[in-house]
């Protein structure tokens, strides 16, 4: 019989044996992942910066990379999950990582996982995290920036010890896992900070546990409000902390009021590491200045124009809401939303029901996904409106296409939800939109 280090000859033929191997909502804890680790010779000997929160962990790791390439340093990201390819989890110098490399990876788990013929059981994100900080470590890095992909306390990324950790804005999402309110998610974001260690605290109203553990571990805690500031207007804005100020900056490429607070975490990690990391003041406002993140907030000029944002928790969506608000008067605004079924859909559509006109919900390619059927009947349960119409598709883009024929040159189409929701939009590049017809008169 064949092993599967025989068998599995494509990326997608690892990341289909990776589904199989244990299921992830059981808790397994971390002592199998840092023994695989451990075979692995798995380790860094540069600093490490881990990212853990609810939302805006995307947005504060890229901000990071950014700014350190700007500075000249070899970078290593990985966020999770992704848009349309596995590749783009694990970005090297700035590029998605080859599948080549990534495919070694997966075989060196394996043998690891299987060694003296005792099978170590993993999830699909552990094994595939393992491979993706095995590239990272024989990469030559010179920092590298681990997104948290659930929790913090029990996830995989948290067998790696971070020289500095941020937690960015904390609410509810994924409570069968993490518990039922903030203060007990807080406990689970808080896992990853370290005794003596920076932690940065950007979320302006932190849960009371996150601040008991930093205390509990002896952590150094940079909070935002009481280590650092930010102000600004319309045209810039400014930071300062701990005896360093930056001033008359230009504000992030990365559009939405929320990011401003992802910014303010960002430059408090660099200045945590300012003796191991240095960057520039022009580092700082280049990187700001050049970041791209596909799917947050992100704008597609056309006409229509086109919003995608995988808000996809009720927190998020709220930041969505504002962000279309303050984006000025559109006669009609269409929506194409998907979702997981675990999600909080009721709350997610009530607080952007009052912007949308055109509901257009959609299946995804996933078992995990509310179908588009559930998703109309949660809203025709609360919709209030007489004047908003709502419909079904089997995929985002059936969807896309029926909103196109629909919408006049001067609307907008919003595309928000699971991160299958963006990516199927994305899946064949970023659409540019021509409507077909001109408004009515």
């Amino acid at each position: 019989m064949k092993t599967p280090i025989e068998t599995q000859k494509t990326l997608s033929d690892w990341l289909a044996h990776c589904e199989q191997l244990h299921p992830v909502t059981i808790d397994l804890g971390l002592e199998r992942v840092r023994l695989v680790a451990e075979r692995m010779q798995i380790r860094f000997d540069c600093p490490v910066i881990t990212v853990a929160g609810t939302n805006g962990k995307g947005s504060t790791c890229v901000m990071l990379e950014s700014i350190l390439l700007q500075a000249g340093y070899r970078t290593g990201v990985y966020t999770s999950p992704h848009l349309v390819r596995f590749e783009e989890r694990l970005r090297l110098l700035g590029e998605p990582v080859d599948a080549a490399q990534l495919i070694a990876a997966f075989e060196s788990v394996e043998r690891a996982r299987c060694q003296d013929d005792v099978e170590v059981s993993l999830t699909y994100f552990e094994f595939s995290t393992l491979a993706i900080l095995d590239v990272m470590s024989r990469s030559g890095l010179d920092v590298v920036i681990l997104e948290v992909g659930l929790g913090g306390r029990l996830d995989a990324v948290n067998i790696i010890e971070p020289d500095c950790a941020i937690i960015t804005s904390i609410d509810l999402d994924h409570m069968a896992l993490l518990g039922p309110d903030r203060e007990s998610i807080g406990y689970e974001k808080a896992g990853i900070m370290r005794t003596g260690r920076p932690v940065v605290v950007s979320d302006p109203v932190p849960p009371q546990s996150v601040l008991d553990r930093a205390l509990e571990v002896g952590a150094d805690l940079w909070q935002v409000g009481r280590d650092f500031n930010v102000s600004g207007d319309r045209q810039q804005w400014a930071w300062a902390g701990r005896g360093r100020r930056y001033s008359g900056m230009a504000y992030p490429a990365l559009l939405g009021a929320n990011q401003l607070v992802n910014a303010a975490g960002v430059l408090a990690a660099l200045m945590a590491l300012r003796e191991r990391l240095p960057v520039t003041a022009q580092a700082v406002r280049n990187g700001f200045a050049f970041v791209e993140l596909p799917g947050r907030f992100q704008i597609v000029p056309g006409q229509p124009a086109l919003v995608l944002d995988v808000a996809h928790n009720p927190h998020a969506v709220a930041a969505l809401t504002a962000n279309l608000d303050a984006m000025g008067y559109f006669p009609t605004t269409h929506a194409i939303f998907g979702a997981m079924a675990d999600k909080d859909v009721a709350l997610m559509l009530a607080r952007i029901n009052p912007l949308v006109d055109k509901w257009y919900f959609t299946d995804l390619p996933t078992p995990r996904a509310e179908s588009a059927n559930a998703l109309l009947l949660q809203w025709q349960a609360q919709n209030t409106r007489k004047d908003a119409s709502a419909a079904v598709y089997a995929d985002p883009q059936q969807a896309l296409q029926a909103a196109i024929s629909a919408a006049d040159p001067t609307d907008r189409i919003v595309v928000f939800g699971s991160f299958y929701t963006v990516g199927g939009i994305l899946k064949d590049g970023v659409p540019r939109l021509d409507a077909q017809h001109l408004p009515s008169r």
